[in-house]
């Protein structure tokens, strides 16, 4: 470890063994580039980076043990093993075991950050059942950290060169998603998309768009009256205060006239409403990101 440093420690969690997450990690990682822009730890364990070196074909890869975070080697990619046992791994197949090592590679790079001893954490792609299976209440990373942080409130969003898209509600049932949009909770969320455009983004005036519940917006309460009883008087009562936030926009017609285009950043209402449009123009150069934490948490935008 270099006593003085102007790169910053990434804490990097293992996430599912059996997914593409270590092929991630490696194939980033093999481009040497990546050294002179941070200071990588992969939270996990070095038999499974070595397994993945395997089947990759990437035995001229290397990477360096440590037992702490403060132990780094700058110019490599650094690995703490959260486990001594041996794990077998199947890759490409579900395993439920492996969501006991993938909340331990969680836990530990989460405990790190909270004492300063990494700047910021990448979390690799986990099987959220897996993980319920021994955290009966867990729902997702982004719920995680939010909880783990102390966050009042904390908003997913993927992020591109194309758009910014957040989400109202996370990883909710379709059934439960009207039941889990009010005022309170809509007017929270353009607070923190607003302050996260500004702060995260350095955009001094975002525009913000705001998309309908329901198709057509309701149709003035032929299909449903959450979008003219909730989204509307919200968007108002917050652009009153000098957000510029406009909505709801039915969801069909705001992409399929590309109105998208003149927003730094979209609130969605529900996972797949915001999701489909962004994968189908952003797939693959997409960045999930968690706003509204004190901390600064991203992964990829696909999952196992």
């Amino acid at each position: 470890m270099t006593e003085t440093r102007n790169k910053p420690i990434i804490g990097i969690s293992i996430g599912d063994m059996n997914g593409i997450g270590v092929e991630v990690i490696l194939k980033t990682f093999r481009d040497k580039r990546m050294f002179d822009l941070c200071i990588p730890i992969v939270y996990g364990a070095s038999k499974a980076i070595s397994y993945h070196r395997n089947v990759y074909g990437m035995n001229d890869f290397e990477y360096k043990t440590i037992r702490y975070a403060d132990r780094y080697e700058e110019g490599a990619l650094n690995v703490i093993n959260c486990w001594e046992e041996q794990v077998t791994l199947s890759l490409g197949k579900s395993d439920e075991q492996q969501g006991i090592y993938s909340y331990r590679a969680l836990e530990a790079v989460t405990a790190d950050l909270q004492q300063g001893k990494i700047d910021s954490v990448v979390t690799a792609p986990i099987n959220k059942y897996h993980i319920s299976l021994i955290e009966p209440d867990f729902r997702g990373q982004t719920e995680f950290f939010t909880h783990q942080f102390g966050a009042e409130n904390s908003l997913m969003m993927l992020v591109s060169d194309v758009m910014r898209m957040a989400l109202v509600t996370n990883h909710v049932p379709v059934s439960e998603i009207a039941q889990n949009i009010n005022n309170e909770i809509l007017y929270s969320k353009i607070h923190v998309l607003n302050e996260s455009l500004m702060r995260d983004f350095r955009i001094d005036r975002p525009k913000i768009a705001v998309l309908a519940l329901n198709p057509h917006a309701g149709d003035e309460g032929l299909i449903g009256r959450e979008d003219d009883d909730i989204i509307r008087p919200v968007v108002k009562y917050a652009n009153d205060e000098g957000i510029l936030v406009y909505g709801p926009y039915a969801a069909d017609g705001f992409f399929g006239t590309r109105l998208h285009e003149n927003f730094d950043g979209i609130l969605a209402m529900y996972h797949d409403q915001g999701l489909v449009p962004f994968k189908a123009l952003s797939f693959g150069q997409g960045v999930n990101f968690t706003a509204g934490l004190p901390i600064v948490r991203t992964s990829p935008d696909h999952g196992t």
